[in-house]
């Protein structure tokens, strides 16, 4: 084997779980276990949340583009954790974690779009779910079938229950059957489907029309959003009057609003 020659991976060899790109404000993160259908293992877990933690703080990352390697999106928990030898507070600790994963998505200042190019399954469709925005290949598919297995989706419940409508949710929960992209989009799991050729320039599409507009905004609106969710209707429109008056008062707010009105004029 000369010098130069792909060696194979030795055992103690990994590929980078995670692998990170910056282009223009957008920050592509892709999950790179492709083998392991980028299963959300412990440490694939940790991996992601670090970098997200770290994209947060930068000031020239405008949005997020979560993406993956391979034919799986991601196919949800690694189940060779979760063996008959392993204790409740361990399982407790492995949800935990996952939890906290899709919590560091929803605070995150910039909003993050699921490119999903193959099958998303249990905390896979979980991800999506909790992901701002969603873009999918029509050969797309989407189920959480952990019922199948007699464990029933609870985690990924949560994020179904607030991003689809519910019956159809809910029938996804108790049958474990896969619903295809159109479907996906139809109950409000992703918003664009697009050939597989075309995936690309569509996410591309989305996430430049965001990256081109004010972060202050965009973070303060994404929080907002959210927020308010919980509330009722009257606290809703207290809160967001609240921040909508702090966002009339920041910079990049005062010169647009400027610029508008001198042209009026």
């Amino acid at each position: 084997m000369s010098a130069n020659a792909e060696r194979p991976l030795a055992p103690t060899d990994e590929p980078q779980r995670v692998l990170v790109e910056r282009r223009a404000g957008v920050v592509y993160l892709t999950l790179n276990q492709p083998s392991k259908y980028n299963v959300l293992s412990t440490a694939m877990i940790a991996s992601l949340k670090a970098a997200l933690e770290t994209i947060a703080a930068d000031p020239e990352a405008r949005v997020i583009v979560l993406a993956a390697n391979g034919r799986a999106f991601s196919a949800g928990h690694d189940l060779t954790e979760m063996g008959p030898e392993v204790d409740i507070e361990t399982m407790r600790a492995c949800f935990a974690a996952c939890s906290e994963l899709m919590m560091t998505i929803r605070r995150l200042p910039q909003p993050v779009i699921a490119r999903v190019q193959g099958v998303a399954t249990a905390a896979g469709c979980q991800l999506v779910a909790m992901c701002d925005l969603a873009v999918a290949s029509s050969d797309a598919r989407f189920a959480v079938s952990g019922i199948n297995l007699g464990l029933f989706c609870s985690t990924p419940a949560v994020a179904l229950s607030r991003t689809m409508l519910q019956k159809p949710a809910l029938e996804m929960l108790l049958t474990g059957d896969f619903i295809d992209a159109l479907t996906a989009r139809e109950r409000g799991l992703v918003n664009r489907v697009a050939s597989p050729d075309e995936l690309d320039r569509e996410v591309e599409q989305l996430a430049t029309a965001i990256a081109g507009k004010s972060r202050e905004a965009i973070a303060a609106g994404k929080r907002l959003f959210y927020e308010q969710r919980e509330l009722s209707i009257e606290a809703a429109y207290v809160k967001a009057g609240d921040v909508m008056a702090e966002n009339a008062t920041m910079g990049d707010a005062r010169r647009g609003i400027a610029r508008f009105t001198k042209r009026s004029d």
